[in-house]
């Protein structure tokens, strides 16, 4: 089952659901990554570099010891603070856990009840459970160790054990970290439209650094990197970084304490949020990981991308070589019809295309953006025959078909809004905030999840559709759900998430060999959940090649490369007339996809194309599933240089691209060395790189270097690496 789920559970009836749960199963025998203490109530749980410590206090407290190199695991230091911070007491950290108990009382003290060592999917599991000392709640701990990945998750469950009375929790994280005393940089990546994943570094000072979402758009992510001050090398030093496994609302907490601790916590974001807690009932936070690594930035990037592509993708295509895409959207905008995508279609398959999508229009009532979201019926006007013929003659020319959709959205202008005004998001006697002049239909709703769910049940039962681009254009306002009990409205983002995860699951099931894009607005909604969910991500709307060159090297350093959707379009942010090779080039670094119209391109950029194309197709195992090294970042120079290498260590891809070319000896950049040092290979074996003389060992290519012959500005070039 996917991953990452918040349950409520009232005795035996499921209220609300987070992603599916995974059964935790007894360990008989206890296993090297948890190691407990002699006393029962000690815990050294480590990973390859790193141990996270755990004690019970005399007092009856579980509590932090450490977290970081696994030489700490013989520090007989003091807690640094508790498991799991409560409002409570004095305000020694950020709280994990906030409540009101039905008497009003607004305090939580814990005390250790329980522990146990399971397992999910065969990874270990420590955990500990705490009960309030006068109040029926109990919290359970969950620390699962991913211990080749250098990772822990982590996450909590509240239990309310009485027979009267809610408690109501105003804040629910999925849990806490502490660093010991340094100076710390904290590395984050946000962004807006067009602009996703601008990586931010800044100095953590006495106070608390706080990165949420509040409205269900990010265009960054909720990991991050620290790292003490000065440990700025790629490859070595000290690293906690983490993520959260949610696409809801978040946020993530950096405090600094005076005395130079750290504490980082991270969840739900509970922003104008709470959850009525009643008798039996049970809620599960998501997880959230956590890492330590000695290998610098590298280390973090081989850890979470490896644990994606290697355990959280979808398993259906979690292997599978992925295709070459074309997408409509820049041909015809909303002006389709079956003629034209058949000639669109004709031309994709000459180059050499794999996969043709047709993109937003082709439902009923859709000639702009004012109109038709949510009635969700082929447009008999573009379409008199239906889907049905077009897709057939589609798949006749060797072409599998997709299609896009936007489910949780709705346009005022349609039929659905017109019959049921009351199935969006709103408050009474308030504006409903339109967006794209579009609203969201409350997905918490379930008439709205079983109309979604009918619709596109049937789109993809009665067409032979194989590739589902999932959009997502507005962001959340109005959070109102006026027909919904008192004390359940300000947990509709909750529902609402636990629906989406719910019909993306649902579908799937039913149909395991479509696959599955996650877009909002490019890349507004990516995250480790959906990740979990989606095949791929559409990551930004941006796609210029200039500026994917940079969202794309950030983006790599978080996320596969084979979830990476990237098109060649006519986009040209900078009037910089890149040539066609150029873009190619670019987007051969992550799933490639093609945007043009291509119906206009003459014989000399079909030719490119096709062969493009064809280079593409002799790489893309390496590229799609090899480990990804971004050895020449262009936020520090003005080209890029990305190499991937194979499992095996027998091949790598290296793709260069220059953004600009200086005089000799002009700036900086042009005074180093032109030598490029190689990762990832094996020392001993000999290579040889296509169009450079000589073989050379895998040692001296990654310890001296070798130059990669490229001249001129917004020029490209990809160098593949062989062993003899």
């Amino acid at each position: 089952m996917p991953l990452n789920h918040i349950i409520i559970i009232m005795k035996n009836k499921l209220l609300y659901i987070f992603a599916g749960i995974m059964a935790a199963l007894p360990v008989v025998a206890q296993t090297d990554a948890i190691q407990v203490g002699n006393d029962g109530k000690s815990w050294n749980i480590t990973t390859r570099s790193s141990v996270y410590r755990l004690i019970v206090n005399s007092a009856g407290n579980v509590q932090t010891v450490c977290y970081g190199d696994r030489l700490l695991a013989e520090t007989t230091g003091g807690a640094m603070g508790d498991e799991i911070p409560v409002r409570g007491g004095y305000v020694s950290a950020t709280p994990m856990l906030e409540v009101v108990f039905p008497d009003g009382v607004r305090d939580v003290e814990l005390e250790y009840k329980t522990s146990e060592i399971t397992a999910i999917d065969g990874y270990p599991v420590l955990k500990t459970v705490q009960r309030d000392k006068y109040y029926p709640l109990e919290i359970a701990s969950f620390i699962r160790v991913l211990p080749e990945y250098d990772m822990i998750e982590k996450w909590v469950e509240v239990v309310n054990t009485g027979k009267k009375g809610a408690i109501r929790i105003e804040n629910l994280l999925s849990g806490s970290v502490f660093l010991p005393k340094d100076v710390y940089e904290l590395t984050h990546y946000s962004g807006v439209w067009g602009h996703e994943f601008t990586p931010q570094t800044t100095k953590l000072t006495q106070g608390t650094k706080t990165l949420q979402v509040k409205d269900f758009k990010s265009y960054g992510s909720s990991s991050f990197m620290v790292r003490p001050e000065g440990e700025n090398d790629k490859y070595r030093g000290k690293v906690w970084f983490g993520s959260l496994i949610y696409s809801g609302n978040w946020r993530i907490d950096f405090e600094k304490f005076f005395n130079g601790n750290v504490q980082i916590a991270g969840g739900m974001n509970f922003w104008d949020q709470e959850i009525n807690l009643k008798p039996g009932q049970t809620v599960t936070a998501p997880r959230m990981l956590f890492g330590y690594t000695g290998q610098g930035a590298e280390g973090v990037a081989m850890s979470l991308v490896s644990y994606t592509r290697e355990k959280l993708l979808p398993a259906p295509h979690r292997d599978r070589t992925r295709p070459v895409l074309y997408n409509s959207w820049y041909a015809t905008t909303f002006n389709v019809n079956e003629e034209h995508q058949l000639a669109l279609a004709k031309v994709a398959k000459e180059i050499g295309v794999e996969m043709f999508v047709i993109d937003d229009g082709w439902f009923k009532g859709r000639v702009n953006d004012k109109a038709g979201l949510g009635d969700w019926t082929v447009d008999k006007n573009k379409f008199p025959d239906g889907l049905k013929p077009m897709i057939e003659k589609i798949n006749e020319t060797g072409l599998d078909f997709g299609i896009w959709i936007e489910p949780e959205m709705v346009n005022p202008n349609s039929d659905l809004y017109r019959a049921h005004p009351d199935w969006v998001f709103h408050f009474p006697n308030r504006q409903r905030h339109e967006g794209r002049n579009q609203l969201i239909l409350n997905l918490a709703r379930e008439d709205v999840y079983q109309y979604l769910y009918q619709y596109f049940h049937n789109l993809l039962k009665e067409n032979n559709i194989k590739f589902i681009k999932w959009d997502m254009n507005k962001a959340m306002t109005d959070p109102g759900f006026p027909s919904a009990p008192a004390d359940e409205q300000r947990a509709v983002r909750i529902k609402y998430v636990e629906n989406l995860y719910r019909l993306v699951e649902t579908l799937r099931k039913e149909f395991p060999e479509v696959w599955f894009e996650n877009c909002s607005s490019g890349g507004g909604r990516i995250d480790l959940a959906m990740m979990s969910r989606f095949d791929f991500n559409w990551v930004s709307d941006n796609t210029d090649p200039v500026e994917r060159i940079f969202i794309q090297d950030a983006y790599l350093s978080l996320f596969p490369a084979n979830t990476m959707i990237s098109w060649v379009t006519q986009e040209d942010w900078h009037r910089m007339n890149p040539s066609l090779e150029y873009k190619f080039d670019v987007c051969m670094a992550g799933v490639l996809g093609v945007g043009y119209d291509i119906t206009k391109w003459n014989d000399q950029q079909k030719r490119i194309a096709t062969e493009k194309i064809a280079q593409y197709k002799k790489i893309r195992e390496t590229v799609q599933k090899g480990d990804v090294f971004r050895i020449v970042s262009p936020f520090e120079e003005n080209r890029s240089v990305i190499q991937y290498v194979d499992k095996s260590k027998r091949k790598a891809v290296i793709f260069v691209y220059n953004m600009a070319e200086y005089p000799a000896n002009a700036s900086d950049e042009t005074q180093r060395t032109p030598l490029v040092k190689l990762r990832g290979l094996s020392p001993d074996a000999h290579y040889r790189i296509e169009n450079i003389d000589g073989s050379y060992s895998g040692r001296y290519l990654m310890e001296i270097g070798i130059a990669l012959p490229l001249r001129g500005a917004f020029a490209s070039r990809i160098f593949v690496v062989n062993t003899e």
